[in-house]
């Protein structure tokens, strides 16, 4: 059994916020094996499914972003699974929208949700991958930020990258981690928005 934990808050009010990104990442793999993640337990929701031959269990935690690792570590726990079998999906401020990184161990970054989860499960030792959320353009509270809605230009591009997402996490626990990294790491070029287009302005 291999773990993929997409991070989020629960409430209608978030759905498609930045900071619900790892959500709507799990959603999209839940798509790709014909799942829904409904079931109620580990205090979360989950589904199982199965890819190329692995059993997948797909978790959103529904203890809300700060407490993440709770359930987490519940899933872990009670299918007994080793560190190497977590594979965790957040959203990144410090990245621009469009860019992904995997990490397979590391700090939270500031980010409380990878924090809770590395008091929990007692390590940073797993696997992560990180959407990039971020704009250089971005004003005003950190909070107000991540719990703020996509721009009708952005949507298009956060559509594409939780695409990438799903499919880069689905390659970590199907045990193609270096070809993962290779392939979803490299730098994006930043793309012009509809509003740019119109300005006459460009964002290279």
């Amino acid at each position: 059994m291999k773990l993929i934990a997409g991070l989020g808050n629960p409430d209608k009010e978030y759905d498609g916020t930045r900071h619900n990104a790892g959500f709507e990442v799990i959603d999209y793999i839940a798509g790709k094996l014909g799942v829904s993640v409904k079931e109620k337990k580990h205090k979360g929701l989950i589904a199982c499914g199965v890819f190329n031959g692995e059993k997948i269990l797909l978790l959103k935690p529904q203890t809300y972003m700060n407490l993440s690792g709770e359930s987490i570590r519940a899933a872990a726990d009670f299918y007994k699974l080793e560190l190497e079998d977590i594979v965790v999906i957040s959203d990144d401020i410090t990245l621009p929208l469009g860019q992904l990184r995997i990490r397979l161990k590391g700090s939270a970054g500031g980010h409380n949700g990878l924090k809770n989860i590395i008091l929990h499960l007692g390590s940073d030792d797993f696997a992560r991958v990180k959407v990039g959320v971020g704009e250089e353009e971005r004003k005003g509270e950190l909070k107000d930020y991540v719990l703020g809605h996509f721009s009708k230009s952005e949507k298009e591009i956060i559509a594409e990258e939780i695409k990438k997402a799903g499919d880069a996490a689905l390659m970590l626990v199907t045990g193609k981690r270096e070809e993962a990294m290779n392939l979803y790491n490299r730098k994006v070029k930043k793309i012009e928005s509809a509003d740019e287009t119109n300005s006459g302005k460009t964002r290279d």
